[in-house]
């Protein structure tokens, strides 16, 4: 498998670059929790790494990873039971206040591994990979990312992010919930049109939250049926 194999936000994003060094760190030494073929994509592009410690410590694992088949679930994320023992340990604190208290690296690693609660707030973390790592969770779900699509208060580039992902996209609860997200790009509400329901349509040429563009491209398409 090459790293150009497979696209994921998390990956997208390292390949853009500009991830800080303590991130590319973390994801050489294998400590985010990541789905196998994500981990060995991320190794295969660090190896590649100006730092010569992520280098060496993306060939040694990845070199460890290739040589055997890897253990029941790989390097993916917990089972949901581990929730219960992290909501122990920090017993009368919030997740907000936890999660307040962590520095970008240890979100990132919550964002993989964290509860659907704690994911519903890294979403809207302002370090941008920490909110993308959140849509790379294994442990995400559709009725996740519909809620998310909903959200007027994540960047552009998390709906952008779920807005090009095709097994999203088959799901018509989170094309009708990012259409109608006036924070959605206004390119790729107008490119979901077409996908909707025309009650849905109906709805969105009188809704005054979205943008004018958006709500005049419903009304066009409610023509031909009047």
């Amino acid at each position: 498998m090459t790293e150009q194999a497979i696209a994921t936000p998390l990956l997208d994003y390292f390949r853009r670059g500009a991830v800080d060094r303590d991130i590319r760190l973390m994801v050489a030494q294998g400590l985010l929790g990541l789905r196998p073929f994500e981990q060995q994509a991320l190794l295969e592009l660090l190896l590649h790494d100006p730092e010569p410690e992520i280098a060496t410590a993306a060939r040694v694992n990845l070199r460890a990873m290739t040589a055997a088949p890897p253990p029941t679930g790989g390097t993916a994320a917990p089972d949901e039971g581990d929730d219960t023992e992290d909501a122990g340990d920090d017993e009368g604190r919030s997740a907000l206040e936890k999660i307040a208290a962590m520095s970008p690296v240890q979100r990132l690693s919550l964002a993989m591994r964290g509860t659907r609660e704690e994911r519903a707030i890294l979403i809207r973390d302002p370090n941008k990979i920490v909110a993308i790592s959140v849509l790379s969770s294994p442990k995400i779900t559709n009725a996740e990312v519909e809620s998310i699509a909903k959200m007027a208060n994540v960047s552009e580039d998390v709906l952008r992010i779920i807005g090009h992902a095709r097994a999203w996209m088959k799901n018509y609860a989170i094309v009708s919930a990012l259409t109608r997200n006036p924070k959605t790009p206004v390119a790729i509400a107008l490119n979901l049109l077409p996908r909707l329901l025309e009650k849905d349509v109906k709805v969105l040429s009188t809704d005054r939250n979205v943008s004018d563009v958006i709500r005049l491209a419903a009304r066009k398409r409610l023509v031909p049926s009047r």
